[in-house]
């Protein structure tokens, strides 16, 4: 519109360039105005927290940052501290238990070559736990690495506590046999009955070869004498040398059972959610029975049962291995509470879904595999990794059963006159260890739920 007088428009007749949002609004700027000095209550509290962490910190660092590494024993360490001006209970980190025990803390008592005749056994242990991150590959990063390597985590179960214990190399074979065995009498069955009497027929041909035929053949291709460390004669002996468990220890013998227990817990547990939802009463009782009972227990007991009162219901003679037992006694209470996330899983998946397979002609288990059973995991992401955290945290507890973890070891280390007194520093180094490997498994849970977010 223009004034006649004046013949001037007030109209726009060019679109100004777009600016920039002021920078008080965006960025860190602005999401400090908005979350910490939105208010002046909101400011006084960020500047006591600021002051209250400035002061945790710069303790933190002046207690740690300390040049004692080299340290032979406390009480030299305390020299040291004095010598450059700190004195005090908190004077500052004695560094020097760790420079001297950190390969106990992570190995335990595992053959080093430190005795005479005894040979440095320790690669082993590295190689399992390198060789672990490659087998865990495929299933952690499928789409980014070879499909074919997955038949190297099939085999990884069997070659991993080969190398740890040692032993004949027949017997990891023969237990895999097993396996093998009883998938194909499972498929001869279920092609000319049913899935179910397949299933069981699996099962059972693959106990009867475990119990009763691995063992006389594994002494025939030539055994493994665990007490001379050496091959008992047999057609093809081959073998590398036994280590006992109570050489296990320390960080070594928590990774140990926590990747067993991880492992074998969700597979356990899906079956076991799957089955409370059973339809059959004998299934769904004994599910549902298991669970609650476990739930219902304290892992400590467990481990107590695992440890003295098993061997009472074991025949005379019986040699049942301490970190086995524990390993399936953790196994057992991981998979009880890894059901009950699956369950909630499960539950959260619309009635449409089923109905969806149903509608496909699928049947029960390729709507679990193809359909029902991805989308359940996939909600049950955060619990899943949260009780594998909570699995790994609490193998700290087979200390009060005499198995030397770190926290055990840390004891041990303690009694020693020469660091008799050290605290902050064993338990700081066993917290960041921890730390690492359950900050590893949470974020890896993160990224898996953004690769897998469908609502974009």
């Amino acid at each position: 519109m223009a004034d006649p007088t004046t013949n001037v428009a007030f109209v726009r007749t060019q679109m100004l360039d777009q600016k920039a949002p002021p920078a008080s609004v965006i960025g860190p700027v602005g999401w400090a105005r908005e979350n910490l000095f939105s208010g002046w209550f909101n400011t006084v509290l960020t500047l006591v927290s600021l002051f209250l962490i400035y002061k945790l910190v710069f303790f933190i660092l002046g207690w740690a940052i300390t040049p004692t590494w080299s340290s032979g024993s406390l009480s030299e360490c305390r020299e040291i501290l004095a010598g450059i001006g700190k004195t005090g209970h908190f004077a500052g980190a004695c560094w020097g238990v760790i420079t001297e025990r950190w390969e106990q803390l992570l190995f335990g008592f595992y053959p080093n070559g430190s005795q005479e005749g005894q040979a440095d056994l320790r690669w082993r242990p590295m190689l399992a736990f390198i060789l672990l991150v490659v087998a865990m590959a495929p299933v952690l990063f499928g789409d980014k690495v070879p499909r074919k390597m997955i038949w190297f985590s099939a085999a990884y179960p069997f070659l991993f506590p080969w190398l740890l214990w040692g032993g004949t190399i027949w017997t990891p074979l023969a237990a895999m046999a097993g396996f093998v065995i009883g998938y194909f009498a499972f498929k001869f069955v279920a092609d000319r009955f049913s899935q179910l009497l397949g299933m069981i027929s699996g099962v059972v041909v693959a106990l009867v070869w475990w119990l009763v035929l691995m063992g006389p053949l594994v002494a025939i291709l030539g055994g493994y004498n665990n007490d001379a460390n050496e091959a008992v004669s047999g057609l093809l002996p081959i073998g590398i040398e036994s280590v006992q468990s109570r050489d296990f220890g320390g960080f070594m013998l928590s990774i140990t059972i926590g990747v067993v227990a991880i492992g074998c817990s969700l597979p356990l547990g899906i079956l076991l959610a799957l089955g409370r939802q059973s339809d059959l009463l004998i299934v769904k009782a004994i599910c549902v029975g298991f669970i609650e009972f476990i739930r219902g227990v304290p892992l400590i007991t467990l481990l107590f049962v695992a440890s003295t009162l098993l061997n009472i219901f074991l025949p005379p003679g019986t040699n049942f291995d301490i970190i086995l037992r524990v390993l399936i006694m953790v196994t057992l209470f991981a998979s009880a509470y890894m059901a009950e996330v699956i369950r909630g899983g499960l539950a959260a998946l619309p009635k449409g879904q089923y109905e969806g397979a149903d509608s496909l002609g699928l049947d029960y288990w390729q709507a679990q595999r193809l359909i029902i059973m991805p989308q359940a995991l996939k909600i049950s992401i955060p619990g899943i990794v949260s009780t594998f955290i909570g699995v790994f945290k609490d193998t700290t507890l087979v200390s009060v059963i005499g198995l030397l973890d770190p926290l055990g070891l840390s004891q041990g280390i303690r009694a020693d006159a020469n660091w008799n007194g050290i605290v902050w520093e064993l338990y700081g180094f066993i917290a960041f260890m921890f730390f690492i490997f359950c900050f590893g498994m949470s974020r890896y849970s993160m990224y898996l739920e953004r690769k897998l977010k469908t609502s974009h």
